[in-house]
């Protein structure tokens, strides 16, 4: 059965997204503070209308945003959705946020008799616009029902983690951990192998055969070769996710030493004005540290 769907957030997530549930046979609505990624978005289909005006309308929101404080600016803000939604509604929230975050959005939906899947993405731009993402998602069975349609339009792979909001969260979090740190090994083995005469390119020929690979490495490491640091997934994202794993850490008492380190990477690029590019712009701290030229002249 066709839904009534807004998306909000149309980045590089959740533009493809957006696409993959507008493909699926959904009215799909897509809103972002970018005027140029809404008109993008309605020149492919989207449908076009105030959200207030329509909110009420609506069977499922899918909020694709930075953060936590967007996440919870889209739903109870100043001008936030919540309230308008009807009751039974889904709320799909995608951004990557703490667990107790997720734990109090779906406390407060509920309150409204609305729904709420705990669901962070993870795949990239692509897999976005490809509908094959993998969702780590958690809700009530209701939730995970009424959020079915947008899930098969979105996901290759949906990991049903529990049967409460916070699950999802907790397993992003342990994704975001090693995605972090394999970003800043690439870019450290990349720039040491050059230290000792390997090129960027032969590293990634070499290395993505070989046990040291990684998804990461076979993904990020060609923007290096290329030079291109067009932002897929940009330097500023790691600090927020890298310390959202941190603050976790340290309510558990653990240590992750080597989440530290490689936040204090992505602080250095993003404190040397590399923050909007693409998070393969890590491997410029380490070329600058050792005295390396990277293709393209970074």
């Amino acid at each position: 059965m066709a839904m009534q769907t807004a998306v909000i957030g149309l980045g590089s997530m959740g533009f493809g997204m957006a696409q993959s549930i507008l493909r699926a046979g959904h009215t799909t609505y897509g809103y972002d503070l970018s005027p140029k990624q809404v008109a993008a978005f309605h020149q492919e289909g989207g449908a076009l209308d105030a959200l207030d005006q329509i909110a009420g309308t609506l069977d499922a929101v899918v909020i694709v945003v930075l953060n936590a404080a967007q996440t919870e600016d889209a739903l109870f803000g100043t001008k936030g959705i919540a309230a308008s939604l009807k009751p039974g509604a889904i709320v799909v929230a995608c951004a990557t946020v703490a667990p107790d975050f997720a734990r109090e959005m779906e406390a407060r939906c509920a309150d409204l008799d609305l729904l709420y899947l705990d669901a962070p993405i993870s795949g990239g731009a692509q897999k976005a616009a490809d509908g094959a993402l993998s969702i780590m998602a958690a809700g009530t069975p209701a939730a995970f029902k009424a959020a079915a349609p947008i899930l098969d339009a979105t996901a290759a792979t949906v990991f049903r983690l529990g049967d409460a909001a916070g699950a999802g969260s907790a397993m992003k979090a342990v994704n975001q951990l090693l995605a972090g740190v394999h970003i800043a090994a690439m870019a450290e083995a990349m720039t040491f192998g050059m230290t000792q005469g390997v090129s960027p390119q032969t590293f990634v020929e070499v290395i993505s055969k070989c046990a040291g690979t990684s998804w990461m490495l076979e993904n990020r490491a060609p923007h290096i070769v290329n030079g291109d640091y067009t932002p897929h997934s940009s330097v500023n994202i790691w600090p927020k996710d890298l310390g959202i794993v941190l603050d976790i850490a340290k309510s558990a008492g653990f240590g992750a030493p080597l989440t530290a380190a490689a936040m204090q990477q992505f602080l250095a690029a993003a404190g040397s004005g590399l923050g909007a590019e693409d998070d393969a712009a890590i491997a410029k701290v380490y070329a600058r540290n050792a005295g390396l030229t990277l293709p393209g002249g970074a």
